[in-house]
């Protein structure tokens, strides 16, 4: 089955100071996608890999380079807390280490995995196409003796649970302050960026008294 086309997500500009309208791959947060965690999950590093993934929940779930990514119903989406709220990720620009994490790893791969080795990465150049497959050529190789390190995990964000858990607009200052990680991806940079921007600019009301802090 194909994915559903995926429309530019988003064009920052009117809402943000810059002086041109930009395009980047993952959206500002701004979704729910039906899961709920309620707390900080269990995440396992994958072996030979930059990345952790969830193997208590049920569900695609995964951390790479400063955020929480989930694949589910064929789309990729991100955040910077564990439990949202999500921005949907264009196809194009998710992370190659992303992309090449195996088929085990998924807790609930979908039907289309069937058959494909648990060893090896999905097919995701036979599932998204040829255009994809050119736009990303390369994605399934790489030197596995040269893996960067896998970013530290936002430990902090234990203490934030339940009523604790942070406003979207209080979201990127917390983790700002807790958090000293610099994403080595650009689409993660450029994510950062904007929704720090996008907190400056949103309204204060409501916001919630802060957690502990944890380092």
């Amino acid at each position: 089955m194909r994915p559903r086309p995926f429309l530019p997500l988003l064009l920052l500009g009117s809402a943000l100071s810059a002086p041109a309208q930009v395009s980047i791959g993952i959206g500002l947060p701004h979704m729910s996608i039906g899961i709920n965690v309620p707390t900080m999950p269990e995440l396992v590093p994958v072996p030979d890999s930059p990345a952790y993934y969830a193997p208590g929940m049920d569900a695609n779930f995964f951390f790479y380079d400063g955020m929480y990514w989930v694949f589910q119903d064929d789309n990729w989406y991100a955040s910077t807390w564990y439990n949202g709220p999500w921005s949907p990720v264009h196809p194009e620009a998710v992370p190659m280490f992303l992309l090449r994490i195996p088929v085990a790893y998924y807790r609930r791969p979908p039907a289309y995995f069937r058959g494909w080795r648990p060893e090896g990465p999905p097919r995701w150049g036979e599932h998204w196409g040829d255009d994809w497959s050119r736009r990303r050529a390369g994605w399934d190789q790489w030197d596995r003796r040269a893996v960067p390190p896998a970013a530290p995990l936002p430990s902090y964000q234990r203490g934030f649970q339940g009523r604790q858990y942070p406003s979207l607009d209080r979201q990127p200052m917390i983790h700002a302050q807790n958090y000293p990680h610099q994403p080595r991806e650009p689409v993660v940079r450029e994510h950062y960026a904007a929704q720090a921007e996008h907190s400056r600019n949103a309204p204060r009301e409501g916001r919630p008294e802060e957690g502990p802090r944890h380092r």
